[in-house]
């Protein structure tokens, strides 16, 4: 761990990015990139709408206390892993290749979701205070939201901006999201004590503080599950981790400050909203029910309720706070993505060209590919992007669960009980919000999109399609040693499948109600009512057989890819086993003879003596044997014949020791371990071996002279003591061979 040096001080490599970040800018980005349009517009339509003004302000509170373990477990991953790419490399360094790329998956749909809602928020922004000016040029409908070309330009350009400041500017960025952030915090805070202060002389009543018609708790509980939305973002100054210019161990405090203003930030934001609405209503809640009919002010209660109290200097400071937070989501956001990609191509496990950076030192390969991918956006209209960030509650909890158990795991082997502690409770509350989401109506909540399932499930399926091309290429069989992270996925992708099954069919039902309703308020017969209802229940029918079978294609799908990685995992592990084994061969053969060399012997001896040492081994004998007469060979008939009389003789020695590995430990030196057969037979071979000739050509004759020695064991310490007395012994016997 570098807890303790100031990042400046770090010796900045090649490959990685330059320190250029303060505690200020880190602050701003984590607390930025967290808030963005939907603090005004979520607050309203799903906190509020869902869970009332008590139930919001309480279920924000748990989730910010949830949201504190995360945080611990995250300064923790930080100290130990200063890397870009944040919870990706630490996932992939602590548990798995697979788990690594599992979270960087999961990071790029979530951060891309919100950087795609707060593009296309740009043209909302302009259309709520400037009017109509953007909406010219071609326009089309799509899933039911008014695509114009002109306000389609007015997104692209907010993106393009975006990619260029964060591709060409160091210091100055940081300004500006500082700047920025400030800004939003300053101005939500003070219009909403603005209002509270003046709150009691309208008549306004914050009555209902609950939805009526459902319990007080699930309330709270279902802002408590769908609280890492509020909070998803804060976490990517992990991916700044290599670029702070300050003690890494200061990230604990910026990251506990971030969390508690941004839970602040959604609590004044929220209460603002309710403390006027218009006289039309009899309530705040039946004007938020009714705010997606509403056009201008009238359409953001925030915005209704400060130009009520303050008129149009309240607008003022209102429209630059929530344009500082699109400012701060924009720029944090694509931030974030381009050290992630940058880190995913320096890791291989993307493009290696995403490392690619200018002469500034950003990354500014991966900035412009995010700029590219997203300048399309504008174009498949808001709704669709609705949809996507749906998924980002999803996988915020993901990305959390997955950092959590990483933590458990380095903690666990490293002996921190409280990082032990806090990365189960994270795990276990991750995996809890996880079931409540997948599984609302168990618990009366109300379920994503049907289409976000869908999305669901095609992003799952891509990211085992491009899973299949990183084994496909992995040389090094860094991937697929982690079934249970696939397992787990292959369980989302079940209960997502099944509420798909479950919401279009429910959806379908309610359709067909609505018309069987209109056809009985006509006069029908009885007869004909009956044939009615019967038609009516075989087309609901008949469409769950259908969304029932599409899911389970889905499934199936899925479960085939999981099936064809895996068996290509088993491929590429059995084709890399085969090399290293081949390699080891190489490696461990003496070239000349075919036999094993000095440094397999070595490998042995090593073997031999940890044995000894644990007492793990009782008996075995060691043989040395020597070529006889070599260098007259050598000098009277050429190198040539002498190689063939090495191998001649070591083809001898093997012969004679057939059931032990022989090793060529010399010119002419060999030395062969005797255990089971061959050392119960030790005498007899020793004796026919010694003084045997073996003939290389018929005029020439060579013998080989061979010592042997038994291990003795509580003597003998090491193998070198039997080599030792073997090796006098095969000198004694070849001086004999020579009277």
């Amino acid at each position: 761990m570098r807890n303790d040096v100031p990042a400046e001080q770090h010796t900045v490599s090649d490959d990685r990015l330059r320190p250029q970040f303060g505690p200020m800018s880190m602050w701003a980005y984590s607390i930025g990139t967290s808030i963005g349009w939907g603090s005004l517009v979520v607050t309203c339509n799903t906190y509020l709408a869902q869970a009332g003004i008590l139930g919001t302000v309480f279920g924000l509170i748990i989730g910010m206390l949830v949201t504190f373990v995360i945080t611990h477990n995250l300064q923790y991953m930080i100290c130990r892993n200063q890397d870009a790419g944040g919870i990706y490399k630490f996932a992939q360094k602590v548990c798995s290749h697979d788990f690594g790329f599992l979270a960087a998956w999961f990071l790029l749909i979530t951060y891309m979701s919100v950087l795609w809602a707060n593009i296309t928020s740009v043209p909302l922004f302009a259309r709520y205070f400037l009017g109509d000016i953007f909406r010219f040029g071609f326009h089309y409908r799509i899933f039911g939201y008014e695509v114009f070309f002109g306000e389609s330009l007015l997104s692209i350009a907010a993106i393009v901006l975006a990619g260029l400041m964060c591709a060409r500017l160091r210091k100055p960025i940081s300004a500006i999201m500082t700047a920025a952030a400030l800004t939003f915090v300053a101005g939500f805070i003070f219009c909403t004590l603005w209002a509270a202060f003046n709150h009691s002389k309208t008549g306004f009543v914050f009555d209902p503080l609950f939805v009526p018609d459902m319990t007080s708790i699930s309330q709270i509980a279902r802002i408590a599950v769908i609280s890492p939305w509020a909070f998803i973002g804060f976490e990517n100054i992990t991916h700044f981790s290599e670029e702070y210019t300050f003690k890494v161990t200061r990230v604990r405090r910026i990251l506990y400050v971030s969390v508690f203003m941004s839970t602040l930030v959604y609590i004044f934001v929220t209460l603002l909203s309710v403390t006027a609405y218009p006289p039309e209503y009899s309530n705040w809640l039946e004007y938020i029910r009714d705010m997606g009919n509403l056009a201008g002010f009238k359409a953001v209660p925030a915005f209704y309720a400060i130009d009520y109290y303050l008129g149009s200097t309240g607008v003022v400071i209102l429209m630059l706070a929530l344009f500082g937070a699109i400012i701060t989501s924009l720029i944090g956001n694509t931030m974030a993505l381009s050290r992630l990609l940058f880190a995913a191509g320096r890791g291989g496990d993307a493009p290696a060209w995403l490392k690619g950076r200018n002469a500034q030192g950003n990354p500014s390969n991966a900035v412009y590919a995010i700029v590219i991918i997203s300048a399309f956006i504008p174009f498949i209209g808001r709704t669709a992007i609705g949809w996507i960030v749906d998924i980002t509650t999803l996988g915020a909890i993901i990305i959390y669960g997955l950092a959590s158990y990483s933590v458990f795991i380095d903690a666990k082997n490293n002996s921190m009980r409280l990082e032990k502690t806090t990365g189960i409770t994270g795990l276990v509350i991750m995996l809890v919000f996880g079931v409540m989401l997948l599984l609302p109506h168990l618990f009366k909540f109300n379920s994503m999109a049907i289409e976000s399932y869908v999305l669901f499930d095609l992003w799952a399926i891509l990211g085992l399609l491009y899973f299949r091309k990183l084994i496909s290429d992995d040389t090094a069989c860094r991937y697929g040693h982690s079934f249970f992270v696939w397992f787990i996925l292959l369980i989302l992708v079940l209960f997502a499948s099944m509420m798909w099954v479950s919401e279009a069919t429910q959806g379908f039902t309610n359709g067909i109600m609505n018309e069987m309703y209109s056809y009985f308020r006509g006069t029908h017969t009885v007869e004909d009512g009956m044939q009615y209802v019967a038609e009516q229940s075989h087309k609901i029918h008949d469409m769950n057989a259908l969304f029932t079978v599409a899911s389970f294609a889905v499934f199936i799908v899925f479960t085939l890819i999981i099936v064809s990685n895996f068996k290509l995992m088993r491929k590429r592990e059995a084709e890399h086993l085969e090399k290293l084994t081949a390699a080891e061969q190489r490696a461990t053969t003496d070239q000349l003879t075919g036999t094993k060399n000095r440094h397999a012997y070595y490998l042995k001896e090593e073997e031999i003596n940890k044995k000894i040492y644990e007492g793990g081994i009782n008996e075995f004998a060691l043989v040395v044997c020597d070529v006889n007469g070599l260098k007259l060979i050598n000098d009277q008939k050429g190198h040539d014949m002498g190689d063939r009389c090495i191998c001649t003789c070591c083809n001898l020695i093997k012969e004679v020791f057939k059931n032990s590995a022989v090793y060529r430990i010399g010119g002419d030196e060999f030395a062969v371990i005797l255990e089971g057969e061959d050392y119960i037979n030790r005498y007899g071979l020793i004796d026919k071996l010694n003084g045997k000739k073996a003939l290389v050509e018929e005029t020439t004759p060579a013998s080989v002279a061979a010592g042997l020695s038994e291990f003795k064991k509580g003597e003998d310490a090491s193998l070198l003591e039997v080599f030792t007395r073997a090796d006098g012994m095969m000198y004694r016997t070849k001086a004999d061979m020579k009277q």
